[in-house]
């Protein structure tokens, strides 16, 4: 079944309070079917990885009470201590990769942070050796922009704008960073992908579009809510793995709850998108 689409877990156990983590997870499959494609959630359940959790599997991690966030750094440790958690980009690509999947759909890729150009999120080394075509919005808008797209042109990873010639930003179309190539058709991505195959990288391949217009957020006034974000978590000492969820946290309570449903638009858009290449690459 080449049709079939990878979704990751980690928006359902880190990246969306309840109950939207559980409606993100239906709407994704959903909007892959509509598009012609097969979903596949990928999830660790009591140290199994899982490819293709059920829908009761899905419900059993959004309201688990202490989920593991697994990347690849600890995909073997959570399941040899027979942990469940939601798998992010990386560690979804490592299984998707072993069960033969070749697309995935995200809202948005980890990458460098800001301030700290050495802390640099797991999605970029893993896109960087494992040849599947993502589909998102960018990266997350917390991040260091700039750097993230400097990073994956010198790991080689192509970022194809899908109607668009700019990087965007998550929670918004515009930042001002061009992508490398601009396809306007889910035709012209699948012969963009046939092409990066046959070059024989062994890179991913990024395929961005922006957020739907009528949910997006102006660039200004999310830069400012991330400034007043991140002096919060760093006055508070926040660190790590769980500078993201308490980002994501406060910016849905500056933005007075606007970026859940912009999230959730983002999601079931890109996976649609997913679905509509997967099935391309199948015909």
């Amino acid at each position: 079944m080449t049709r079939r689409v990878a979704l990751e877990t980690a928006v359902m156990t880190h990246g969306l309070p309840a109950p939207y983590n559980e409606q993100a997870g239906v709407q994704m499959c959903d909007a892959v079917r509509q598009a012609g494609g097969v979903p596949v959630v990928i999830g660790i359940i009591e140290g199994e990885p899982i490819v293709g959790l059920t829908e009761e599997q899905m419900r059993h991690l959004a309201r688990h009470p202490a989920p593991q966030k697994v990347a690849l750094h600890n995909l073997a440790l959570v399941c040899a201590q027979r942990q469940s958690g939601g798998t992010t980009v990386s560690a979804t690509l490592w299984l998707a990769r072993r069960a033969g999947i070749s697309v995935m759909a995200t809202g948005g890729i980890g990458g460098v942070h800001r301030g700290d150009a050495h802390d640099i999120s797991a999605d970029l080394p893993a896109l960087a050796r494992l040849p599947l075509l993502v589909v998102c919005s960018g990266a997350k808008v917390i991040l260091d922009l700039p750097a993230t797209r400097e990073w994956l042109e010198t790991w080689g990873i192509p970022v194809v704008g899908y109607q668009t010639d700019e990087l965007p930003g998550f929670y918004t179309a515009h930042t001002g960073l061009r992508v490398d190539a601009v396809a306007n058709t889910v035709e012209q991505i699948g012969a963009f992908w046939h092409a990066h195959q046959h070059m024989g990288t062994g890179t991913a391949m990024l395929v961005v579009q922006p957020p739907p217009a009528e949910h997006a957020m102006p660039a200004k006034e999310v830069e400012a809510m991330i400034a007043q974000a991140c002096a919060e978590a760093e006055a508070q000492g926040i660190q790590g793995a769980a500078t993201t969820p308490y980002l994501l946290r406060r910016l849905a309570e500056l933005s007075e709850g606007r970026t859940v449903p912009l999230n959730l638009a983002l999601l079931k858009a890109n996976a649609h998108l997913a679905g509509a290449i997967a099935t391309v690459l199948e015909d």
